[in-house]
């Protein structure tokens, strides 16, 4: 089956981890795919060419989307290239570790930039032509610490706990338009994120895992393609959670 097929998916944050296992599940169901990063071309390479293994097209840009003129430009890119983007995916997001009474601002304002300011910037500027079609997927990767917390990353469980705010608010004003917009709240994913965090940090948070282990990025993906895909059609404003039981609701 190609769920996607036809579609035209754009994924932040698309060179490594997740972002990266999402285009290439999305290319496995028969989507094109625009990989968005701020890395050099050649860190995505590999999932350029495991897209292209799909026989989809793929397209890197290069951007940063805290910055509004970056993010415009990568828009008027895939826009040129593709003619409309059909599936947005906002999963850039960075992370730092740090006590708040010790953060430094520009931590946390860099952080809230990257993660929040960048979901903002990137439905703003391609929601547009989602909703001149009247139809579109924009799917949010938020965090389980957006719902819990979690010691020494505030301004990280702040800036996901906002990207989940941002979605239901979102889905609140578009779903009528035919635009749906949900989250996706891993739990901790083996990611170049997750080994980003100190040894006593993940030590700690395996404890506390009711699986006692953390995901994969393939454990995640299949989310993204039924929420990108007519699966999940009746979705709106949710945030479903793959996160080996840390948050049950």
């Amino acid at each position: 089956m190609s769920r996607l097929a036809g579609q035209v998916a754009l994924v932040t944050g698309a060179a490594s981890g997740i972002g990266a296992g999402i285009s290439v599940a999305f290319a496995s169901e028969g989507a094109d795919v625009i990989l968005v990063d701020r890395a050099e071309p050649a860190a995505a390479a590999g999932v350029l060419a495991a897209v292209r293994g799909h026989e989809r097209e793929a397209l890197y840009v290069q951007a940063d989307v805290s910055d509004e003129d970056s993010v415009r430009a990568m828009a008027q890119t895939a826009l040129a290239r593709f003619g409309r983007v059909d599936i947005l995916v906002n999963n850039a997001g960075i992370f730092t570790q740090s006590l708040l009474e010790d953060m430094p601002v520009a931590d946390w304002d860099r952080v809230l930039a990257v993660n929040l300011r960048g979901t903002f910037l990137c439905s703003r500027v391609l929601i547009g032509q989602m909703l001149e079609r009247g139809s579109g997927k924009i799917i949010n990767i938020a965090s389980q610490l957006g719902q819990i917390g979690g010691s020494e990353v505030a301004h990280y469980s702040a800036s996901k706990a906002g990207i989940i705010g941002l979605t239901k608010a979102l889905a609140r004003e578009v779903s009528h338009r035919g635009v749906l917009v949900n989250a996706i709240a891993p739990g901790p994913i083996v990611t170049p994120l997750l080994e980003s965090e100190t040894e006593e940090w993940r030590s700690a948070k395996l404890a506390e895992l009711p699986m006692r282990r953390f995901g994969r990025v393939d454990e995640v993906t299949p989310t993204a393609v039924m929420l990108a895909s007519a699966d999940g059609s009746y979705y709106a404003g949710q945030t479903l959670g793959p996160n080996g039981g840390d948050v049950m609701l």
